[in-house]
């Protein structure tokens, strides 16, 4: 997961992060169950995986048992090359970011109860491969876990990160796939999907994901320009779809990589 911009630094990264979370304390429909304040999120960082995990399951980011062994199963280190247990975004090359740990504890738990064994999943923006991962783990063997990422070297790197981990066996085994392509326009080879994640927020829902949602299936993307809500998008068995906002969020955008990448 990740979020993409042009000529970002590696200080806008911090600054989204802290928009997003008091966006999130103020207006999500979990902030009256998280009461949670801006300095509770940054306190999740920790000198290890299993630390971090811990501190964001104790600070109610996540509730699910399933996330939890799934961000257990998947040691950050290997997808992030810097600060990998501190609870904000990290500058990963190619003007783009991992999003925050608690930002993918929290869209895991929305995700949860579609990430179940069997399930498809798409990761769109899927960066140097963690959430993806963690989505695998979550499918199961009978599952699939789809990345999309439109820089090569991602992809590339992706792959030698999830064998790093001693996850090989999941791409030997298929049921993890990492795909260069426009995450906007989905992978419709291994769709339908239950679930998808998009990483970079779209000044629309792009309809393509839309059609590769399956019926009960459940989107979470960030929609807007400076203005952005993260949306969760359910798929009803006769294809009309339910919108909600799970919380006010600042990402940039889901564009195109000769914008991204500056040539």
């Amino acid at each position: 997961s990740r979020s993409t911009g042009i000529k970002i630094s590696k200080i806008i990264p911090l600054f989204i992060s802290a928009i997003s979370w008091s966006a999130f304390q103020r207006t999500s429909s979990y902030s009256s169950r998280l009461k949670l304040s801006t300095s509770m999120a940054w306190s999740c960082s920790s000198s290890n995986n299993k630390g971090l995990v811990s501190n964001l399951e104790n600070a109610r980011i996540f509730q699910s048992s399933r996330v939890r062994e799934a961000m257990l199963g998947v040691d950050r280190k290997h997808y992030c090359p810097s600060n990998p247990y501190q609870d904000s975004p990290q500058y990963i090359g190619y003007n783009v970011t991992i999003s925050a740990p608690h930002m993918h504890a929290m869209c895991l738990d929305a995700l949860a109860d579609r990430l179940k064994p069997g399930a498809r999943a798409l990761d769109v923006g899927s960066g140097t491969g963690y959430l993806t991962a963690c989505m695998a783990i979550m499918v199961g063997f009978s599952g699939k876990a789809v990345g999309v990422e439109h820089v090569p070297q991602l992809v590339e790197q992706s792959i030698s990160n999830i064998k790093a981990d001693g996850k090989e066996y999941l791409l030997s085994s298929e049921s993890l796939v990492m795909i260069e392509g426009d995450g906007r326009k989905g992978i419709a080879q291994h769709g339908p999907y239950d679930a998808i994640h998009v990483g970079a927020a779209a000044p629309t829902i792009p309809q393509a994901l839309i059609d590769q949602l399956k019926p009960g299936g459940r989107l979470i993307i960030p929609v807007g320009n400076i203005m952005q809500e993260l949306l969760q998008i359910d798929k009803n068995p006769d294809g009309t779809i339910n919108q909600k906002s799970i919380t006010s969020v600042r990402y940039v955008p889901l564009t195109d990589l000769s914008q991204q990448v500056g040539k």
